[in-house]
């Protein structure tokens, strides 16, 4: 059975599920490990977001976390490797058909980096682009509540037109 689509207001807790599980994936990292960030949008407050917890880990060889795929395991984990995109690593943790977490595993360096902060940072500094994409959630999981894919891909050009304007207000324009 496919993966049902469903937005749920924004959930003040979410912060803290990241936190918490952050601290059982840092030793399964160890020395590997450069950074983790919660991005995605249960990472805005404010916005509404399915509830699976979106988690950026930047690591300094993907070699030496495809060799920790086995603990990511024993964590609930599944690997899925690069998962259609070049140079990243991708696992998520699942109770039933229910995405709890999703990690996005980069070797340091990978301009897709900066795209997912630019993009979580420009959504918490813009409350007005957090509800117009709010809004486009809400309607794509309407049409394309059994369509995980499509619903994924009724936002590609709305996430991308943000990553534009994240950028240029990265390096100090004004919107």
């Amino acid at each position: 059975m496919a993966r049902k689509i469903e937005i749920s207001p924004y959930n003040p807790n979410w912060p803290e599920i990241y936190l918490a599980e952050v601290e059982k994936l840092m030793p399964v990292i160890g020395s590997n490990l450069v950074e983790l960030h919660h991005i995605g949008s249960t990472s805005v407050p404010g916005l509404a977001a399915k509830p699976t917890i979106d988690i950026l880990a930047v690591v300094k060889a993907l070699e030496e976390l495809d060799s920790a795929n086995p603990l990511f395991e024993g964590l609930g984990y599944i690997p899925r490797g690069e998962n259609g995109i070049a140079g990243r690593r991708y696992f998520n943790k699942i109770n039933g058909d229910v995405h709890l977490f999703h990690i996005h595993a980069f070797q340091e360096g990978h301009s897709a980096i900066n795209n997912h902060l630019a993009f979580r940072d420009y959504l918490r500094s813009h409350p007005d682009v957090s509800g117009e994409y709010a809004e486009l959630k809400y309607t794509l999981a309407e049409v394309y509540r059994n369509e995980p894919f499509r619903y994924t891909d009724g936002k590609d050009s709305f996430i991308q037109e943000i990553i534009e304007a994240a950028t240029v207000w990265r390096n100090g324009s004004s919107r």
